[in-house]
């Protein structure tokens, strides 16, 4: 397919998100930014969640993980990653029944405000900073993921840099969140939710029919090639299914509960009662999606090998014979753009692909600028009564754009950075970061919501959330170097339960009256 229709279809796409941004950012302010207005639809929320949580990891990276059989980097295979979405699963109904309700019950515009009022101003910044820390992070991992993709199969070829290709991505994600933040993302994100959906099911559809399958009859070979192995019954191993289980329901806890993006679309929505049936049916949406996807990593290795040109070696890789290594990530991108998918799917392919990748960038964008300027430039305080209102409203309107531009520089360059690294595992990459930055905040609150004990010293809660990553790091280091056991996605438990008991040790008795609930 022409390079350069595909590029009119992205063009196009793009056209279609600066005419909804333009619709919804209508007599916008920075409430809207924020917090949409809190008049968000639960049902709009719910399924434009999907694609955020989704974005291009799973779109790209979870059905490569369906072929890899061992260990390593990349340590998923089979269907192993299903038991990491069965523990996202669990922690998605903690979210709804412990944190929604402390958010709505405090009115908060950013969550990080509760650790303000439970504990002092340090706590609210700490937990902002990391949380822009882990964001940023993570968002800009899912987003080199899906521009790299872009890169190698289509820009390359043209002698488009890969630079460019991510500065004009991002402009892209800057233009359209300019103006309405929040506001616009919740139906942007239901827009590119159907896209990536379709996608899936169109990809899905296409291989069924090319290898005359029914569904029954592609899961049973699947099974006879061990693709569809749900459990890992080695304690040891990193994917182990009880610990990935557990690992899951905590980074859901943190990744989801405790981030301001996720948290922001939620406490957009009117009511606490809505907000909880939109967490709770994105929950099980989320299991049917995530079981679609391994599905279709299952039919893409029987796709690549029935074409030729592909075999299995031992380790569980397909590659291209007289040609690059195609696995992982590149699987799904190697089958849609290189000819081996007739040019409708290849066009669906590419929708999907950008829809990816858009969810993961406005909402992260849109999160850590509102995060920027209520948490650390205190948007929220109190304006003396002498203040023109409007006058401060266009005035902090003009900061928050300056901060939204100075993020969507800070996440160019960290694109670049993951270029530089060139990791082809993202699905677990950005897992094991997350342990190491979300662990702080979900020891944080954790101890502010089980506790009712206070922290009086100046910097000890500064100590402990920089102590307890690299204590987790250096016992992480020891334990994997010196004995049989490794570290999966848990490694965020015990970073987490390190910076609860340093809360702890610092901590003294309070009133019972002084507590917030």
């Amino acid at each position: 397919m022409s390079s350069t229709l595909i590029l009119i279809i992205i063009l196009a796409y793009f056209v279609l998100l600066l005419g909804v941004a333009f619709y919804t950012s209508r007599n916008s302010n920075n409430d809207s930014f924020f917090i949409g207005n809190r008049s968000s639809n639960w049902m709009l929320v719910a399924f434009g969640m999907i694609g955020t949580s989704l974005s291009g990891v799973t779109f790209i990276s979870v059905p490569g993980t369906v072929g890899k059989m061992t260990e390593g980097a990349y340590p998923y295979g089979a269907f192993e990653y299903y038991m990491l979405v069965v523990g996202f699963f669990i922690g998605y109904f903690i979210v709804a029944g412990v944190l929604l309700p402390l958010y709505y019950r405090m009115n908060l515009t950013s969550i990080y405000t509760y650790l303000g009022k439970r504990f002092n101003t340090e706590a609210h910044k700490i937990g902002s900073i990391f949380f822009i820390i882990s964001r940023g992070i993570g968002a800009t991992a899912r987003l080199y993921l899906v521009v790299n993709v872009l890169q190698i199969f289509l820009l390359e070829q043209m002698g488009v840099p890969f630079w460019v290709t991510a500065a004009v991505l991002l402009l892209m994600v800057l233009l359209y969140t300019f103006e309405g933040g929040v506001k616009t993302i919740v139906i942007t994100d239901t827009l590119q939710t159907s896209f990536m959906i379709l996608s899936l099911v169109a990809c899905i559809g296409f291989i069924l029919s090319k290898m005359d399958l029914s569904m029954g009859q592609a899961f049973s070979q699947l099974a006879d090639r061990d693709y569809t192995r749900v459990l890992n019954l080695d304690p040891n191993s990193k994917t182990f299914f009880l610990k990935t289980i557990l690992g899951g329901m905590f980074i859901t806890i943190a990744m989801t509960g405790l981030d301001q993006e996720m948290m922001q679309k939620n406490i957009s929505v009117n009511n606490v009662k809505n907000a909880k049936k939109n967490m709770i049916t994105f929950s099980f949406t989320l299991l049917l999606v995530n079981l679609a996807f391994l599905f279709l990593g299952g039919l893409l290795y029987l796709y690549a090998q029935k074409e030729g040109g592909f075999y299995t070696n031992p380790a569980g890789f397909v590659l291209a014979q007289g040609g690059p290594n195609v696995m992982g990530d590149d699987l799904f991108p190697a089958l849609s753009l290189q000819g081996h998918f007739p040019g409708i799917i290849t066009i669906i392919f590419v929708i999907g692909l950008i829809s990816a990748l858009f969810p993961s960038a406005d909402g992260a964008l849109t999160a850590v600028t509102s995060s920027f300027c209520v948490d650390i430039l205190n948007f929220n305080g109190k304006s003396p009564e002498t203040v023109n209102k409007v006058q401060e409203e266009k005035r902090k309107k003009k900061i928050r754009m300056g901060v939204h531009l100075t993020f969507t520089v800070i996440f160019f360059i960290l694109i670049m950075v993951f270029k530089a690294i060139n990791n082809k595992g993202i699905v677990y990459l950005i897992m094991e970061v997350a342990g190491y930055t979300y662990g702080p905040l979900l020891g944080l609150f954790a101890f502010g919501i089980i506790t009712q004990r206070a922290i009086t010293q100046r910097y000890s809660i500064l100590a402990v959330t920089l102590l307890a990553p690299v204590m987790t790091y250096v016992i992480n280091y020891f334990v994997s170097t010196y004995t049989v056991y490794q570290f999966g996605v848990e490694l965020i438990i015990l970073n987490g339960l390190i910076t609860f008991l340093g809360l702890y040790a610092v901590s003294q008795e309070r009133n019972q009256e002084a507590a917030v609930a």
